[in-house]
């Protein structure tokens, strides 16, 4: 096997975040429920939005958007399905 760097990524991650994401599927670290990204509650005005799960209302994700950069944080997903379109 050969290591790359992980602009190896950057064309399956190009392909996958150009699809709808509210469809994504995650599954939330703190009590393991699983759902479908619209199904998050969102809180705002915060620095960015913030989505918690709708069962335990952890945060599953962090987004972030400033004029030249989007910061993503999914430390509270244990899991982030996304379909591929046939």
């Amino acid at each position: 096997m050969m290591e790359l760097d992980g602009n190896a990524l950057a064309g399956d991650l190009r392909e996958v975040f150009a699809t709808d994401m509210t469809g994504a599927v995650f599954t939330c670290a703190g009590c393991a429920h699983t759902g479908v990204l619209a199904t998050l509650r969102v809180w705002q005005p915060a620095p960015g939005l913030v989505g918690r799960c709708p069962h335990c209302t952890d945060v599953v994700l962090r987004l972030v958007r400033t004029p030249t950069r989007v910061f993503l944080t999914l430390t509270g997903a244990t899991r982030l399905e996304l379909p591929l379109e046939p």
